[in-house]
């Protein structure tokens, strides 16, 4: 790979806007800025769904986050691109907006109820359909996959290529350079978790976007391979939630700063738990009584300066591995940090995932997810391909509740992509609304449409 390529300003769609005073990539930033699904994540669960606190973290306020940390990461690695005469200083300005870009946008594709959203989708399509029927309906195992593997990592490509309408069905139109970027994992869904590739331990896109991932490989260079932005913004996802989440389990009384200290450190001497530590007192200064939520938001703020620095060096050090689509790791794990990176998300699993509180909301999430995806299984089922629900009956009623932009795609779809059967065309039509719901909008359309 070169970044000559790598850095490709071509979209999808040639731009018919006249250029200004940013680089293509920081456009990209700027469209995904103002976009309709980066808004909604304003109301989509980092961990606590319908979180009443207002100091935990959104997936909005964590995507901003990341953005963050990764700008940061690529400024670092861009500086030091230009010294080793790799980038000049428009290469490197570009690389740094596309790692805030790719922060920005890496959860998009999520559905309500944060990650435990995606592991009801999957069990609706499994409980619903199940296996054998699937391969009944389809010939090809990416087909079958798409949906008992659902991704929501692939979702977010196919919402920034298709389903976001713009002027058109090229969805918000970004630059391939970002396009690849993004993609943080490079399997199709019948591929994925057969080998050691940590790139290709989840589907990465799905039959419907197998011909932009094609364009993108292409007109990048990158092949089957990650871009290597991507391992970067990878990276800066790692850092912030391993330890956002502690401060937010802190903040809400779930861990008390004690409880994060004893755990932490107990039975560990690693030299970067007690540089964290350490950190965290110098923020601090010499004072006493700070309350608990002082201690882990400065906590916070040393990890993630010592996990950043760490990971500067990895990628670095791993550079010429990574450039010739051989490295198969994360950085953050394979970094010094990692000790330190992997005790916090152990104390997440262990102590703040599995709560009463959360749980309880998880469960209440599935049984949305499953119910509303019974009830808009019956009007994206039956819903003309000319886009006319007639709401003289059932399923017409259901279908005319489904998002207009949703059913344009799906109609446009079926015309367009006719290698793909309707059958999937239909399937996709009811993952893509429930997708796009925040969590308060799900839990509303539930009680309206099973209980009023």
């Amino acid at each position: 790979m070169d970044w000559q390529t790598l850095l490709c300003k071509q979209r999808p769609r040639p731009s018919t806007n006249p250029g200004d005073h940013r680089v293509e990539f920081e456009r990209d930033f700027d469209r995904t800025v103002f976009s309709t699904p980066v808004k909604r994540l304003q109301d989509k669960a980092q961990v606590f769904p319908l979180e009443p606190h207002d100091a935990i973290r959104t997936r909005l306020t964590h995507s901003l986050e990341v953005s963050s940390v990764a700008r940061g990461l690529a400024e670092a690695i861009g500086r030091w691109l230009i010294k080793e005469a790799v980038l000049d200083s428009e290469a490197a300005r570009s690389f740094e907006a596309i790692a805030a870009t790719c922060g920005l946008i890496h959860d998009l594709g999520n559905p309500p109820f944060g990650h435990s959203g995606e592991d009801s989708i999957r069990y609706w399509f499994k409980n619903r359909f199940g296996e054998e029927r699937l391969r009944e309906a389809f010939d090809h195992e990416q087909h079958v996959q798409d949906f008992l593997q659902f991704e929501g990592n692939a979702q977010t490509l196919r919402l920034l290529t298709k389903l976001q309408i713009l002027a058109d069905f090229h969805g918000l139109n970004l630059t391939y350079g970002t396009l690849s970027a993004m993609c943080k994992y490079t399997a199709p869904s019948h591929e994925a978790g057969k080998d050691d590739d940590h790139a290709r331990s989840k589907a990465g896109y799905f039959a419907s976007e197998n011909s932009i991932v094609s364009d993108i490989r292409t007109k990048t260079g990158t092949g089957p391979s990650r871009n290597p932005i991507t391992f970067v913004a990878e990276a800066a996802d790692d850092i912030v939630y391993s330890v956002a989440d502690i401060e937010d389990a802190v903040k809400k009384g779930i861990l008390g700063w004690i409880d994060v200290l004893d755990y932490i450190d107990h039975g560990s001497s690693h030299e970067m738990v007690k540089q964290a530590l350490k950190g965290k007192d110098r923020i601090l200064g010499h004072g006493t009584g700070h309350p608990d939520d002082v201690h882990a938001s400065a906590f916070r703020t040393s990890v993630i300066g010592i996990a950043v620095a760490a990971v500067i060096e990895e990628f670095k050090k791993r550079y010429n591995s990574i450039m010739c689509g051989e490295y198969k790791g994360e950085l953050v794990m394979a970094c010094s940090a990692a000790p330190l990176v992997k005790r916090l998300k152990d104390l997440g699993r262990d102590r703040v995932y599995c709560t009463s509180s959360n749980l309880k909301l998880e469960v209440m999430g599935r049984r949305v997810i499953c119910d509303l995806m019974d009830i808009f299984w019956e009007g994206a089922e039956k819903l003309p391909i000319d886009d006319s629900p007639k709401p003289n009956t059932f399923p017409g009623k259901i279908g005319a509740l489904l998002s207009a932009n949703y059913r344009k795609v799906f109609c446009h779809s079926v015309r367009q992509m006719r290698e793909l059967p309707e059958q999937y065309h239909r399937l996709q039509l009811v993952t893509d609304y429930i997708c796009g719901m925040t969590d308060s909008f799900a839990k509303r359309l539930h009680s309206e449409l099973m209980n009023g």
